[in-house]
C-alpha cells in the first residue's frame, strides 16, 4: 500500500498526497536520426503521405512504452494539472494595483532617471526602435529576434509616459519602461503568426490579452512581437520562416526556444523583461541559454485570455528578465486575477512573503546525475553556497521520470495537433512531428493522463511531508545547443536533442506546479567564441511562486559574488540608457 499523508484543506483540486516508490531505470535514447537541409524536406513529405511511415516514427519515439507500467492500472485518469490555494482573508482581492506597492523598485535606472529628467521614454522607444524594426532598408542584427513592431503605437504609448512625468504623475516604476511580447500573445493593432507564415489574426479589432493589458496599464511601452519557434515545437527557436536569433553569448549557437526572441531581447539588454509562454520549457530553456531569469507560474496562475490555447493543459504565460526585481514587479503584474478567465480569477493576488521560509532542497540524485559534468558541476557550485545562505538539502524520488517526460511530450504534441489539424503550410520539422503525433491512439493518451495524476500524488507527498519544499534541477542538462551546418535556412529534425533539452523542464509543465529558472555560471562552448550560461531551477508546491521568487534572489546573490559584477553582460549588449550600443 503507498504511504499517505492528509489531504490539506488550503487548496482546490490538491491531489491526495500518496508516496509512488518506483524505483529509478535508466533509459537509453531512441534511435531519431538527425535530419537537417533539404533531405528533411523530402522526408516531410514522405512522411506527410504515409501513414505506416508515422505509426513507425511514433513507436521509434518510445510513446508506446506506457502500456507495460502495471503502476497506472488503477490510478485515475486527470487532464487538468490546475491546483488553487485558496485565499485567506489577508488575500482579499484589491481595487487596483501598482507595481510602487512591491517591496523593491525595479529597472531604478530607467524610473530614476525619467523622474530626474535626465531621460524620457519617448527618448528610450527612439532609441530602440531602429535596432528592432524589419521595415528598413539596412536592418539591424537585434531586428531577427523580433517579428513586428507597430511604430506609432509604441511612440504614441512613450509619448503619453513622458507627459505624465513631465506633469509629476507617473503610473508607478513600469511606467515608460519598455517590454515585449512573444508572438503568439494577441496584441491590438498587431498580427498573431505563431511562428508561422500564416496570420491567425481573425480581425483586425483584436482583443489585446490579459498580460499586456496589465502591463499597459502600468504605463509600461509595448515595443513588439517576438520571435518564436514555429508553432512552440520545439527548444532551439530555429525559424526559416521570420529568421533565427542567434545566442547573444555566442553566435555559434542558439538562444533556445520557444520563447528564444524574448531571452534575446532581455540578454541583449533592449529591454528589461519580456513575456513569453511556457508549454515544455519554452520561458525557462532560452532563459537558461541566454543567462536570463525566468519564471514558469503555477498551471492557471496568468490568465492566458484571449490567447487561444485556452485548453492546452501544459501551457502558461510567465515574464522572461534580466535580474530577479524585474522578474518579480513583471511577475506581479502578470499575476492580477483576470474576471474573465476559469482559473486566475481564484487566485488571490500575488503578495510579497511576509513569513519565513523552510529553506528545504529536494533533489532526486539519479536524475540530476544525468547532467553533462560541466552543468552539473556548476549547478553543485551554487548549491554549496546556498547551503551556507541556511538551505538544507533533502533526498527525494520521484516516479518513471523518463515515462513522465514521454507522456508530457505526448500530450501536449496532440493538443497543439487538436489546434492545428492543417500541417500543410508549416516547416519540414513540424509537419514530420505533427504528422508523427496523429499517430496516438486514445489508449496511450489516456495512459498520459494517469502517469500525470500519479506524478502530481506524489509530488503532493513530498510538499507535505516537508513543507516549502524546493526541488532542484539544472534547468537543462546541457550547457547550450550549437548550431549545425544548414540549419538556419531549412530547420532541423533533431528528436534526440530536443528530448534532452527538456530532461527536466517538463516536470512543471505537466504536473502544473511554478519553476524558476536563474543563471549560475558559465561553460566553455564547443564551438565558436563565447561561454555559454548554465542555469539552475526550482520547482515549488502549488501557488508557491513568491518562495520561488525569494530562492531566485539567493540565486542572484550567488551569481553575484561568484563572478565580479553578477550576470556577465553579452559583448553586444545594448547600453539604453546612453542611447548606443556597446
Amino acid at each position: 500500500m503507498a504511504p499517505r499523508v492528509e489531504l490539506p484543506t488550503g487548496f482546490f483540486n490538491y491531489p491526495s498526497p500518496t508516496a509512488h516508490d518506483i524505483p529509478y531505470q535508466q533509459h537509453a535514447p531512441p534511435a531519431n536520426p538527425v535530419i537537417r537541409g533539404l533531405p528533411l524536406y523530402y522526408l516531410s513529405s514522405i512522411v506527410a503521405a504515409l501513414p505506416f511511415a508515422q505509426s513507425f516514427l511514433w513507436n521509434n519515439a518510445g510513446f508506446n512504452k506506457l502500456r507495460s507500467r502495471a503502476e497506472l492500472d488503477h490510478v485515475e485518469a486527470r487532464y487538468d494539472p490546475t491546483v488553487i490555494p485558496i485565499p485567506t482573508p489577508s488575500h482579499e482581492p484589491i481595487a487596483s494595483y501598482t507595481a510602487e506597492s512591491s517591496l523593491r523598485v525595479p529597472n531604478g535606472h530607467f524610473h530614476a532617471a525619467f523622474k530626474a529628467g535626465r531621460l524620457t521614454p519617448i527618448d528610450v522607444a527612439e532609441s530602440l526602435l531602429p535596432l528592432i524594426r524589419r521595415d528598413v532598408e539596412k536592418r539591424s542584427p537585434h531586428s531577427t529576434a523580433f517579428v513586428q513592431s507597430q511604430i506609432e503605437l509604441v511612440k504614441q504609448a512613450a509619448e503619453a509616459s513622458t507627459r505624465r512625468y513631465r506633469n509629476g504623475t507617473p503610473l508607478g516604476v513600469l511606467d515608460g519602461i519598455p517590454f515585449a511580447v512573444k508572438d503568439e500573445t494577441d496584441v491590438r493593432g498587431y498580427k498573431r503568426h505563431v511562428g508561422t507564415k500564416h496570420d491567425y489574426t481573425k480581425s483586425k479589432d483584436v482583443e489585446t490579452s490579459w498580460c499586456v493589458k496589465k502591463l499597459e496599464e502600468q504605463g509600461a511601452v509595448m515595443m513588439g512581437k517576438l520571435s518564436m519557434h514555429e508553432l512552440g515545437l520545439d527548444t532551439t527557436n530555429n525559424n526559416p520562416n521570420w529568421g533565427t536569433p542567434l545566442n547573444p553569448y555566442n553566435e555559434k549557437y542558439y538562444t533556445g526556444g520557444s520563447s528564444g526572441g524574448a531571452a534575446y531581447a532581455v540578454a541583449q539588454g533592449i529591454v528589461p523583461f519580456a513575456v513569453g509562454s511556457d508549454g515544455g520549457g519554452s520561458i525557462r530553456i532560452p532563459s537558461n541559454y541566454c543567462g536570463i531569469y525566468g519564471l514558469k507560474p503555477s498551471h492557471g496562475r496568468v490568465s492566458i485570455a484571449p490567447l487561444h490555447q485556452t485548453d492546452i493543459s501544459t501551457v502558461v504565460q510567465g515574464p522572461l528578465a534580466g535580474n530577479m526585481v524585474d522578474l518579480e514587479v513583471s511577475y506581479r503584474v502578470l499575476a492580477q486575477p483576470d474576471p474573465s478567465h476559469p482559473s486566475s480569477r481564484l487566485f488571490a493576488p500575488p503578495r510579497p512573503l511576509t513569513t519565513p521560509r523552510s529553506k528545504k532542497l529536494g533533489i532526486y540524485k539519479p536524475w540530476l546525475d544525468r547532467a553533462d559534468p560541466p552543468v552539473k558541476q556548476a549547478c553543485q557550485e551554487a548549491l554549496n553556497y546556498l547551503l551556507k545562505l541556511g538551505y538544507e538539502v533533502v533526498d527525494i524520488t520521484i516516479p518513471l521520470v523518463h515515462e513522465g517526460q514521454l507522456a508530457h511530450a505526448m500530450t501536449i504534441l496532440n493538443e497543439t495537433l487538436a489546434s492545428q489539424p492543417d500541417v500543410s503550410d508549416i516547416s519540414s520539422p513540424n509537419a514530420v512531428l505533427l504528422k508523427v503525433a496523429s499517430q496516438t491512439p486514445a489508449r496511450d493518451l489516456l495512459l498520459a493522463q494517469r502517469l500525470r495524476h500519479l506524478i502530481m500524488q506524489h509530488l503532493a507527498y513530498l510538499f507535505q511531508v516537508h513543507p516549502g519544499l524546493i526541488i532542484v534541477t539544472p534547468t537543462t542538462p546541457n550547457a547550450g545547443i550549437p548550431i549545425g551546418e544548414g540549419d538556419l535556412s531549412y530547420g532541423v529534425s533533431d528528436g534526440n536533442t530536443a528530448v534532452r533539452n527538456m530532461e527536466y523542464v517538463w516536470l512543471a509543465n505537466f504536473t502544473g506546479v511554478p519553476c524558476i529558472q536563474f543563471p549560475v555560471g558559465y561553460v566553455e562552448p564547443r564551438q565558436g567564441k563565447g561561454k555559454i550560461p548554465v542555469g539552475l531551477s526550482g520547482n515549488g508546491e502549488w501557488g508557491a511562486e513568491e518562495e520561488l521568487i525569494a530562492f531566485g534572489y539567493d540565486g542572484e546573490r550567488y551569481l553575484n559574488e561568484a563572478f565580479d559584477g553578477g550576470r556577465v553582460r553579452p559583448e553586444a549588449w545594448v547600453d539604453v540608457l546612453d542611447n548606443k550600443s556597446q
